[in-house]
C-alpha cells in the first residue's frame, strides 16, 4: 500500500460517516483505516495520530448525531400524538356545549352494548359519559389491563372477547391497525371515538 491511498481511505470513510451503515461498519471501516496507516512504513506517528483522531471524533460525531436525530423523533411523534388527542377532547367539549351526548349516538346506531379499546383518559372519560345511560360499556381492552383499575373489566387482547355491539377505540394513533386486529376476535362494528366525535 502507499501513501498516496490513505488520503483516499480517509475521504471515503468521512462520506461514509453521513451514510446510514450501522456503528459495527463505521468501526470496521475505522480499524481498516488504522491498519493501512500502520501497514504505510512511510507515515510519520504524528500524522497517523492526527488522521486516526480526526476519523474517531467524525465517526463519533456522525453518531451521536444520528442518536439525537432519532429522540427527536420519538419526541416529534409524542408531540403529535398528544396534540392530536388534546384536538379530540376539545372537540368532545364543543359536542357536550352543543348539547350532544354520546350515548344518543350510540342508540340511534343500535349499539346498546359496547366494548372500549384503551382505557387510559379518554378510554375512561367515555366509561363516565355512558354510566347510567341505556348503552352498557361491557368491557374494556388495553393492551396494559393488568396495570388498569376501572370501573369496568379491563382485558387484553388475548383474552376471550364477549361479543358486543360495537367496540369504540378510543386510541388516537394506530387506528387501522388496530381495527385489524380487533375484527379477527369479533364480529361488529369497529368505530373511532375521534371519528364519532367530529361526526355528531
Amino acid at each position: 500500500m502507499n501513501v498516496l491511498r490513505i488520503p483516499e481511505v480517509l475521504q471515503e470513510l468521512l462520506h461514509l460517516i453521513d451514510s446510514d451503515i450501522g456503528i459495527k461498519e463505521k468501526d470496521n471501516l475505522y480499524q481498516d483505516f488504522f491498519i493501512l496507516c500502520e501497514r504505510n512504513a512511510k507515515m510519520k506517528k504524528g500524522m497517523i495520530s492526527v488522521l486516526s483522531a480526526v476519523v474517531g471524533a467524525a465517526i463519533g460525531a456522525g453518531t451521536v448525531g444520528k442518536t439525537v436525530a432519532g429522540g427527536m423523533d420519538k419526541t416529534k411523534s409524542m408531540s403529535d400524538k398528544h396534540l392530536a388527542l388534546f384536538l379530540m377532547m376539545n372537540q368532545w367539549v364543543k359536542v357536550k356545549q352543543e348539547g350532544k351526548n354520546l350515548a344518543e349516538y350510540f342508540k340511534g346506531n343500535s349499539y346498546k352494548k359496547i366494548a372500549i379499546y384503551g382505557m387510559s383518559y379518554a378510554g375512561e372519560t367515555l366509561v363516565d359519559e355512558l354510566r347510567g345511560t341505556e348503552v352498557k360499556v361491557v368491557y374494556g381492552i388495553d393492551k396494559n389491563a393488568d396495570t388498569i383499575y376501572s370501573d369496568v373489566d379491563v382485558l387484553s387482547m388475548e383474552d376471550d372477547l364477549a361479543e358486543v355491539d360495537a367496540v369504540v377505540v378510543t386510541a388516537i394513533t394506530f387506528f387501522d391497525e388496530i381495527k385489524e386486529k380487533l375484527l379477527k376476535k369479533l364480529d361488529c362494528p369497529i368505530l373511532s371515538l375521534e371519528d364519532i366525535l367530529y361526526e355528531i
